[in-house]
C-alpha cells in the first residue's frame, strides 16, 4: 500500500520511521524496558512527524483561546511559530500543523496520534482516525493540557505519529469469549509458560547466577514457546519502516 505525502507547506515537518528509542527507557537500570519487544515495536510502528520548531506553550487553565500563550525557544522566529502552533480550540487544546496532506489507497484509514510511549508531563496527545483515502484536505495533530502550567516542544521533537489502518476490517472483528479448557493444546502451553515463568523469577528471588546472569527470558523475543514451539516466520523483533522518497516522473 502507498501512503502518499503532499506537502502543503514549503518545508513541512520532516516524517522519519518511527524510532525504538525513549528517553525514559534510556534511564532505567541496564535499559531494561527495551528488553519489551511488544513495547520497542509500538514505538517503530508508523511514521513520526519532527517538529520543526523550539516553543513553549503556558496554559492558565481557562477556556478561552487566548488562555494558551505560544513563546518562541531559542532563535525561532515568532512568524515561523505561528506557522506551525496555534491555540485554535479553546479548552486547553494545543494545535500543531504537519505541512502534510496524506492520502491512503482505498480502504484505508491513517490513524494519527502521539509518538507511543513517549511521555510528556502536563500534555496529552489526542488520537484521530481520519479517512484519508478520499479526504482532500490536511488534518492537525492537537494535544491537551492536563493541567494549568507549561509545556515544551522541542526542535526536531516528535509531537505526530502516523499508520495505515484498515477502514472496514475492525467492524468484521467479533470477540469470542471461550474458557481456556475449551482448547487443550493451548491450555498445555499456558501452563507450560506459566510454570517457566514462576521457576524463573523464583531463582531471580533466589539470587540464582544464572538467572540473575540472564535476567531475563528471551522466549517471545526468539519467537519461540518454553516448550519448544517455533513462532510463524512472520514474527518480528524489529521493524524496519521504509523512510519517505521522492515520488518518481509520472508515479
Amino acid at each position: 500500500m502507498k501512503l502518499t505525502c503532499y506537502q502543503v507547506d514549503p518545508q513541512p515537518a520532516e516524517m522519519v520511521p518511527g524510532s525504538p528509542d525513549r528517553e525514559w527507557m534510556d534511564k532505567f537500570s541496564d535499559r531494561h524496558p527495551y528488553r519489551c519487544l511488544p513495547l520497542v515495536v509500538a514505538n517503530t510502528t508508523g511514521w513520526a512527524l519532527l517538529s520543526p520548531v523550539s516553543f513553549t506553550a503556558t496554559w492558565n487553565g481557562g477556556p478561552r483561546i487566548e488562555d494558551i500563550r505560544l513563546d518562541p525557544d531559542d532563535d525561532t522566529p515568532r512568524a515561523l511559530l505561528d506557522r506551525w502552533a496555534v491555540s485554535h480550540f479553546s479548552g486547553g487544546v494545543l494545535t500543531l500543523h504537519t505541512g502534510w496532506l496524506f492520502k491512503t489507497e482505498p480502504g484505508w484509514d491513517l490513524w494519527a496520534g502521539g509518538p507511543p510511549n513517549h511521555l510528556k508531563d502536563g500534555i496529552q496527545p489526542l488520537i484521530g482516525v481520519v479517512e484519508t483515502y478520499w479526504l482532500p484536505f490536511p488534518f492537525t495533530m492537537n494535544w491537551r493540557f492536563t493541567r494549568p502550567g507549561m509545556i515544551s516542544f522541542k526542535k526536531g521533537e516528535p509531537f505526530c505519529f502516523v499508520y495505515p489502518l484498515p477502514h472496514e476490517k475492525m467492524d468484521e472483528v467479533q470477540p469470542i469469549i471461550k474458557s481456556i479448557h475449551d482448547d487443550p493444546e493451548l491450555k498445555k502451553q499456558y501452563e507450560a509458560w506459566g510454570a517457566s515463568r514462576t521457576n524463573f523469577l523464583n531463582k531471580l528471588g533466589d539470587k540464582d547466577s544464572e538467572a540473575v546472569k540472564h535476567g531475563w527470558q528471551r522466549d517471545y523475543f526468539r519467537g519461540r514457546t518454553p516448550e519448544g514451539h517455533v513462532a510463524p516466520d512472520s514474527h518480528i523483533n524489529r521493524r524496519r519502516l521504509k523512510a519517505p522518497r521522492k515520488a518518481e516522473p509520472g508515479e
